[in-house]
């Protein structure tokens, strides 16, 4: 979208964009995410793999910016070149669908946050609350039709804001770590199931607080330098981690697994209130109305930015795939947003609550990483993008462990939210049927008819099971 003239965008606000769409309501939700099903010693062990596979993911993406430079769209444009119009589709579809889910439970635990102050607001989803964030919702829309380089601008602004208050938050907590809270039930109590379990647990929050790390590589259209996509990739993962880590760890130590498994979100502020009292619950709910009003100009900026790229290569309708006077996707931008009014108004009459959602987006957005890697593997198996005898077999290794990885998680998230993500999956069809009409074109080849119909069956069992109550949020 920058090929018209507008200022490309720097290694700073590509790596604001990584940390801002990384950093956002989840972190301040972190200490009772992860101990309504882990002890701590299993909370340990789901940061450990995750370091490693989202490490190894950050990789991904900083090697395909190098190696595959002509490959713009990020988990789109990765999806398309390695697998076909149809899975590109699907990444591009699983991405935004995440991405807007993700935005509905942003407005839900910012005004939880702010339920701290005023009453009304209650768990977020209150009529007072929804109406105020509708307010905000369309605020951020014609900020973002007015331009997306000066909303970048301004996420590089709040991105800096909301780390004060984590850094605060760790250095504060320090202080009242006790060792001998941290150590009590460290594997765990009965009911929490075996190890394993716990750890699989873990896995939708850590990936949760982790989607975003492709922010760079969605807007790679965008940027000055490729080679500025692949560092703020791996320098956003690097200080991310390392703050979300400290956060949900030190947190063990001042309350026990129990007493955070009970916490309302965001957790921290009630952490923080038990050891520093009124001053801590006040410090990290403006925290966090600051983090996740940077986190949702960011995800409004990388959701309207997926159909785009769709409909701009003809894999969306057509009308995705323009541009306003101020090279904003403007149809894209009225879609995504009026999707998430939609959901708002829902939260008024369902119980779905901030995990329930999170767990949501996140299982949307499993099936895009997966296919980055596996493209990762391809292009590094067949030397694409490589010098005449230049070494790749460090890079094959990190591909194969990323995909790996991939696989992990759909496993972990459990065939409940597979079945869902499929519910979700299905529509998409209908506008791919529609894109390839306007192109002119076959919509399937042999085996992608085959993974069509798989989806569609699935989601039929789905809605099946939600139907009966057999599955639910």
């Amino acid at each position: 979208m920058a090929e018209g003239g507008s200022p490309r965008l720097k290694l700073g606000a590509l790596t604001a964009l990584v940390v801002g769409s990384m950093i956002g309501g989840g972190i301040f939700s972190l200490p009772q995410n992860m101990a309504a099903g882990a002890g701590a010693g299993a909370i340990l062990i789901g940061w450990a793999i995750t370091f490693v596979g989202m490490l190894a993911l950050a990789f991904v993406f900083q090697m395909l910016a190098s190696r595959k430079p002509e490959v713009s769209g990020g988990v789109y444009g990765y999806a398309k070149a390695g697998f076909g119009d149809y899975m590109g589709f699907n990444s591009a579809w699983g991405y935004w669908i995440s991405a807007w889910i993700g935005n509905v439970s942003y407005f839900v635990v910012m005004f939880s946050a702010l339920g701290f102050w005023v009453p009304a607001f209650g768990d977020g989803n209150t009529p007072i609350a929804i109406a105020c964030a509708s307010v905000l919702l369309w605020a951020l829309h014609f900020l973002v039709l007015r331009g997306v380089h000066g909303a970048a601008f301004i996420n590089t602004i709040t991105t800096i804001a909301k780390l004060v208050p984590l850094a605060l938050f760790i250095a504060l907590i320090v202080f009242a770590f006790k060792v001998d809270t941290f150590s009590l039930d460290f594997w765990g109590s009965a009911k929490l199931g075996s190890i394993v379990d716990q750890v699989k647990s873990t896995m939708l929050v850590t990936v949760w607080v982790f989607i975003g790390i492709e922010g760079a590589s969605m807007f790679s259209g965008r940027a000055e330098s490729m080679k500025d996509v692949g560092k703020a990739t791996v320098i956003g993962f690097l200080l991310t981690i390392a703050l979300l880590v400290a956060v949900s760890v030190l947190s063990l130590g001042v309350m026990t697994q129990a007493e955070l498994a009970a916490l309302k979100n965001p957790s921290t502020a009630y952490v923080l209130q038990k050891a520093f009292g009124t001053f801590g619950a006040n410090l990290m709910n403006a925290g966090l109305v600051i983090s996740v009003g940077g986190a949702l100009l960011a995800w409004t900026l990388l959701a309207a930015e997926a159909p785009y790229l769709a409909g701009k290569d003809g894999v969306m309708p057509k009308v995705f795939g323009t541009v306003n006077g101020n090279d904003t996707p403007a149809a894209s931008l009225w879609l995504t947003n009026g999707l998430i009014q939609l959901f708002l108004l829902i939260t008024l009459k369902s119980s779905a609550g901030y995990l329930a959602l999170l767990s949501l987006a996140t299982s949307m957005i499993l099936i895009p990483y997966l296919l980055c890697a596996g493209y990762s593997w391809l292009v590094a198996q067949r030397g694409e993008g490589y010098a005449q005898g230049e070494a790749r077999g460090k890079e094959l290794g990190t591909a194969i462990l990323a995909t790996v990885y991939g696989a992990w998680l759909i496993y972990a998230a459990g065939p409940k939210y597979l079945f869902l993500s499929m519910v979700l999956y299905a529509p998409g069809l209908l506008f791919y049927l529609w894109a390839k009409k306007e192109q002119g074109q076959k919509p399937f080849n042999l085996i992608e008819a085959v993974l069509a119909a798989i989806v569609v069956v699935l989601a039929v069992i789905a809605v099946y099971m939600l139907a009966t109550g057999q599955i639910g949020l």
